[in-house]
């Protein structure tokens, strides 16, 4: 008597599972990779300011009327805060006392950009342009956001973790060596309640915070000694100015930092 299904039929319902199991790990595998801000967001590296392609041939022409096809140059952190030392405060100025962190008005540019103020085989005025006709205008610099949280997060307060010693370093790497600045940390949930529960290796001394280079040779060093060590945890005496540092965190309820919903969503 014939059948109605050949006998390899058998072996479909398992090959099926498989293939559904299989299928299933590897889209979870895949979103879990890629459908998170450590894959979109780290690296986003918008050039500063945004400049309308016309006006960007104007003043590319201006600046480089024999050399075609050259991208216009903008804004440079690695020349004014690792060069030249600015203190991300002078243009960041409120950083210290409100949750957002303030950007550069023209006026705070045209500071050190008035004509005349600086020698112009350093900063050519056509390379400047942009900050004298906003000021001139009275416009706004069209300054790109690179840093962005959900609009179901209240924004980070900056106030609040740079007067408990968390250092720009921290969220934005070295900008003292960014041509230009890019998205350095993906700043996800996961990543923040990283630090609240363990603060110690991200803390510096307050006015430290804005000195990029110490706080980099510090951690880099720190991170060099507990490989070598027993395993201290943060940042140990053997530092430059650890134990110093340490005794003061100890005086602190660093098991107070919020974990809880409503810290960030309110």
């Amino acid at each position: 008597m014939s059948t109605i299904f050949p006998k390899w039929f058998n072996k479909l319902p398992p090959l099926i599972l498989a293939g559904v199991l299989g299928g299933g790990s590897a889209a979870v595998a895949g979103v879990w990779y890629y459908a998170t801000p450590k894959f979109w967001r780290v690296g986003y590296m918008p050039s500063q300011p945004f400049l309308t392609s016309d006006y960007e041939d104007v003043l590319y022409r201006e600046a480089n009327p024999r050399v075609p096809g050259v991208t216009y140059p903008g804004f440079s952190h690695q020349i004014h805060a690792g060069k030249l030392g600015m203190d991300c405060r002078y243009c960041h100025s409120h950083v210290e006392e409100s949750p957002e962190a303030n950007i550069p008005s023209a006026s705070t540019c045209m500071g050190c950009h008035a004509e005349g103020h600086v020698d112009e085989k350093f900063a050519r005025p056509a390379h400047l342009r942009f900050v004298r006709d906003a000021w001139a205008n009275d416009e706004s610099i069209q300054w790109r956001r690179v840093h962005k949280l959900p609009d179901y997060v209240r924004n980070f307060p900056h106030n609040v973790h740079i007067n408990a010693g968390v250092s720009c370093f921290s969220c934005h790497g070295n900008i003292m060596e960014q041509e230009v600045v890019h998205q350095v940390e993906p700043l996800s949930m996961s990543w923040c309640l990283d630090c609240h529960r363990n603060p110690e290796p991200h803390l510096v001394p307050r006015d430290k915070v804005t000195d990029l280079y110490w706080v980099r040779n510090q951690f880099r060093s720190t991170k060099l000694l507990n490989t070598a060590s027993s395993g201290l945890g943060g940042l140990d005496s053997g530092t430059p100015g650890g134990a110093a540092l340490l005794n003061g965190l100890r005086e602190h309820d660093l098991h107070l930092l919020p974990e809880n919903c409503g810290a960030c969503h309110y």
